[in-house]
């Protein structure tokens, strides 16, 4: 399963059932789960900490050294969780200090030339379009979707079942269960269509609906309409993510 022509530095550990095609470049001071398949012309650089059956595909290079004029040569990592799918050309950077990681969950689809930079943190179920670049310390949570040539700039957020349509690029952070759009970037509404499909009742998507009517359709300040989503809307784990995330925003939200 590990062809002879791959290179493997001695003190890699690889799990079992692991497949290494011909001229993939595995370094020190990487660990590679059960059941992961590694194309050809792939790099494992050292750091890389990838867990069970992820799919590695051509000219991919983890925990490649963080484009970040601070690193000076910290031993960091890139920990990948399990099942996801990395295609061609992507490139993920490690932390800057030996303190941090940068960070991919689990069951997440990074297309062809996704940049991923250091320190970020990328939760589960994502789904990251083509040629997207995610600055350094930026944090997407689960079930994120990026449209193709997203550029997210550094530290900002985008919260859980967010969508991000094709060509939009943002610096200030993205709420959970809503679609942003266009240039410059917008609030375009709930994000409805995804949240049926995935088991979101009626109920819940009026009640989020209601929140972001709130946040968004009035002249309120940020902290106004937490406020008023606070007495307005019936609580349930759905309003107290948006809630916290409007709590926790440092960068602000997109208006």
């Amino acid at each position: 399963m590990i062809s002879p022509l791959a290179y493997i530095d001695p003190s890699a550990v690889i799990g079992a059932n692991v497949t290494v095609h011909p001229f993939a470049y595995i370094d020190k001071n990487v660990v590679i789960g059960n059941d992961c398949e590694i194309m050809p012309y792939a790099s494992l650089m050292s750091g890389t900490r990838m867990g069970n059956g992820n799919k590695i595909f051509q000219n991919a290079v983890i925990a490649a050294l963080p484009q970040d004029f601070a690193f000076k040569g910290d031993d960091t990592q890139v920990v990948i969780g399990d099942n996801n799918v990395i295609r061609e050309n992507v490139v993920i950077n490690r932390a800057t200090f030996s303190t941090g990681s940068t960070v991919i969950g689990n069951g997440n689809f990074l297309h062809e030339g996704v940049h991923i930079s250091h320190d970020t943190k990328v939760g589960n179920n994502c789904v990251i379009g083509y040629g997207s670049k995610i600055s350094g310390n930026c944090v997407l949570e689960d079930a994120v979707i990026f449209g193709g040539g997203i550029l997210m700039s550094q530290g900002s957020r985008v919260g859980t079942w967010s969508m991000i349509q094709t060509g939009s690029r943002f610096n200030k952070d993205i709420p959970p269960y809503i679609v942003a759009a266009r240039e410059p970037i917008i609030y375009y509404g709930v994000n409805a269509k995804v949240l049926m499909q995935n088991n979101f009742t009626d109920k819940c998507l009026n009640h989020i609906a209601h929140a972001y009517r709130l946040l968004y359709q009035s002249n309120n300040s940020l902290d106004d309409s937490i406020i008023k989503i606070k007495d307005q809307v019936p609580m349930s784990e759905e309003i107290e993510n948006i809630v916290r995330f409007l709590e926790t925003t440092k960068l602000g939200i997109i208006r």
